[in-house]
């Protein structure tokens, strides 16, 4: 599995379940790596994408509590189990987890490589991705060169996990 996220200078990836920031050239490589894959969401984030509809190309797996709680065109689960069961189903290198925060943090164990565009600006955030740097486990594998959008500078950055859990 891959997380793929965008984060600033302290991990912050969201604030009023909106993204920090839109990058229209990291939307697009969002676009061209998740494509035809898996996603992997919570409700949250599936209400802040266009009319809170899952993302066309690809099978949307969205995590809810609430047991009644459905997406038309996308597969709901209501438990972490439930979620590893059905992930299960595809390859791991085909499924991307996306947010929000309580997934990412949920989910990082079972991934084996980060996708992370990081920001160089520390934004107001209420949800945060994972502090990798922290991580024993993480390792940064490969560092872009630094790209600017306006005047938001950032760098695509690519971690490793050194010892991921399986599915099951």
């Amino acid at each position: 599995m891959i997380a793929i996220a965008s984060a600033d200078r302290n991990w912050g990836i969201g604030l009023k379940d909106q993204l920090l920031v839109r990058i229209p050239s990291d939307m697009k490589k969002f676009r061209e790596l998740t494509l035809g894959h898996v996603v992997v969401l919570g409700r949250k984030t599936m209400s802040g994408f266009p009319n809170g509809m899952p993302l066309s190309g690809r099978t949307n797996i969205i995590l809810s509590r609430k047991k009644d709680y459905t997406v038309r065109g996308g597969i709901v689960v209501n438990s972490k189990e439930e979620l590893l069961e059905e992930l299960k189903k595809y390859p791991s290198d085909e499924i991307f987890i996306i947010g929000g925060g309580s997934i990412y943090k949920m989910m990082l164990p079972y991934c084996h490589k980060a996708v992370i565009t990081r920001i160089d600006y520390a934004y107001e955030a209420d949800a945060h991705f994972p502090d990798l740097e922290a991580e024993p486990d993480w390792v940064l594998e490969e560092e872009g060169e630094e790209e600017t959008c306006f005047s938001i500078e950032y760098r695509y950055e690519t971690y490793r996990n050194l010892s991921p859990l399986p599915l099951g």
